[in-house]
């Protein structure tokens, strides 16, 4: 088998031994088609402190059945998870680096030890409609084995142990309904539960088999779950809006973590922007803290520039590319695009083996270690204020202050100092666009509108510098033709073109700056719905 991944969409419920499962009633609406029976054995895995677990993940290795193998379930919504497969291979004590990887930001580099196993004697019905599978509904008779003890607690290297004799082991039925990939689930899910709820049946308190294991064995204690993202209130002070905010970006750098890690051209990308929304939330909040994290953003600072490179070199060489093929080909003389490629393609390739790098770093493990910690304990000195209208107010005014002086300096500034001052005003524009998506729960549409105007801003500069960007390594990447014998026109004619592209982003950013309101008029923006 090779790796696979696909959404899981299913629910659970809990049945008396007395309960029959309601395949044979003639109102059902199904056909019911093929009937298996199957003996899974699965050992799931975490760390001793259970960071798995809480987050709703499990990370299992299972035999029987068809999809044998490591299987990591990553939730992604109320019946949803995303389901990673991998061969079962030889290891079986410890977890292979590939079966880890996407969830490598939970782990980091913690032991992950045997927590429990679990036998499932398992009938399966499928629901047919029209000949087509639609759902598969499975009676399993579940019995556990409990393995994690005190000793885990401390024990930092793969545990070999096989688990404490414990007769109060839970033994359970329970009933899945799985709709089939491809299905509209809800349809599915709505038309056959019924039938199981009039048949005893009610929906489970775990989303996993491993959480009723886990709560039975007493270690389930909803306090120490991490937060979770979920849209606060309009009312809600700037302690709440700000952890939400936080919690929502952590999230995503998880998330990119488990992409850059499995080759998403997209991973560094997006990775990226988490960390710059993260830096620049403590930047914007750092006037509220009780003690302001300067050196967790410092670290956020080196893990973005940790991540620029392999970034950069990607987005040049597709704008470059993408601008040679617009040209008639017999302007196109030499190996142009050859050369492209094999310049870039290789800075891309060397800057993601050092993001990978770090990503493998203690230094960034406890960089994700302080995040938690941080969302855990958010010590604000305006946390309890009763109108955080007016306080994200204050922030946004504060931050397009420091936007419309940088926009000064461009218009003031020395000629030759054009460029740098035009990349100092992106990164004002986009700290204030973060400012307003910050306030947005709290300000309504009008911060929501802020923060799309502020993004246009950060967007004509940002086309600015990447003319400036292209323009200095289309004079690299000519010098290097000359001195190899080959043809630079090619490389002079998009030079010359970056140059006019250049004059059209500083209309584009002119007009996108006469739409962005002025600093009192954004904070009034915000602090008023």
């Amino acid at each position: 088998m090779a790796t696979s991944r696909h959404v899981e969409t299913e629910r659970k419920y809990d049945v008396a031994d007395s309960a029959t499962l309601p395949v044979d009633r003639p109102d059902l609406g199904y056909v019911v088609g093929p009937v298996t029976q199957l003996r899974l054995e699965a050992v799931y895995f975490d760390t001793p402190a259970l960071d798995l677990h809480r987050r709703g993940i499990t990370l299992r290795r299972r035999t029987g059945g068809d999809d044998e193998g490591w299987h990591v379930k990553v939730p992604r919504g109320r019946d949803e998870k995303t389901e990673i497969r991998h061969p079962l291979g030889r290891a079986t004590k410890v977890v292979p680096a590939k079966v880890v990887d996407p969830v490598r930001a939970i782990v980091r580099d913690r032991a992950l030890v045997p927590v429990a196993t679990l036998t499932t004697n398992r009938t399966t019905y499928t629901l047919t409609d029209r000949d087509e599978a639609v759902a598969t509904l499975c009676d399993d008779q579940v019995s556990s084995r409990w393995l994690l003890t005190d000793h885990d607690h401390d024990h930092d290297g793969p545990d070999d142990h096989e688990g404490p004799d414990d007769p109060d082991t839970p033994n359970w039925r329970e009933w899945e309904l799985e709709v089939v990939e491809g299905r509209s689930p809800r349809p599915v899910l709505a038309s056959i539960e019924p039938f199981l709820l009039d048949s005893g049946a009610r929906r489970s308190d775990h989303r996993s088999k491993l959480g009723r294991v886990v709560a039975h064995h007493g270690r389930e204690r909803p306090q120490e779950r991490p937060r979770r993202a979920t849209k606060p209130a309009p009312a809600a002070d700037v302690g709440e809006l700000l952890r939400t905010r936080l919690v929502r970006q952590i999230s995503a750098l998880h998330e990119q973590d488990a992409a850059l890690r499995s080759g998403s051209p997209d991973g560094v990308h997006r990775m990226r922007i988490a960390t710059r929304r993260l830096r620049s939330a403590l930047t914007t909040a750092k006037p509220l803290f009780t003690q302001p994290p300067d050196a967790l953003r410092q670290e956020l600072r080196w893990l973005g520039q940790v991540l620029g490179p392999a970034r950069d070199a990607q987005v040049i060489r597709e704008h470059l590319e993408a601008a040679l093929d617009a040209q008639p080909r017999e302007l196109v003389l030499g190996p142009v695009r050859s050369r492209l490629r094999l310049e870039l393609l290789h800075e891309q390739r060397q800057g993601l083996a050092v993001a990978r790098e770090a990503l493998d770093s203690t230094r960034y493990y406890r960089l994700l270690d302080a995040l938690d910690a941080l969302t855990a304990d958010l010590s604000l000195a305006a946390a309890s204020h009763p109108k955080a209208r007016s306080v994200l107010a204050d922030l946004v005014k504060r931050d397009a202050k420091r936007l419309q002086r940088a926009v000064k300096a461009v218009a003031e500034g020395d000629p030759d100092r054009h460029d740098v001052a035009m990349h100092e005003a992106r990164k004002k524009a986009k700290r204030l666009r973060y400012a307003a998506e910050l306030a947005t729960p709290a300000g309504g549409r009008r911060a929501k509108k802020l923060a799309r105007r502020a993004k246009a801003v950060q967007q004509a500069l940002g086309h600015h510098h990447d003319t400036v960007v292209a323009r200095q390594r289309l004079r690299q990447l000519g010098a290097q033709a000359f001195l190899n014998g080959e043809n630079g026109f090619t490389f002079g004619l998009l030079l010359g073109l970056e140059r006019l592209r250049a004059e059209h982003t500083e209309d584009e950013f002119q007009q996108a700056w006469k739409h962005l309101p002025r600093p009192r008029t954004a904070a009034r923006w915000v602090s008023r719905t």
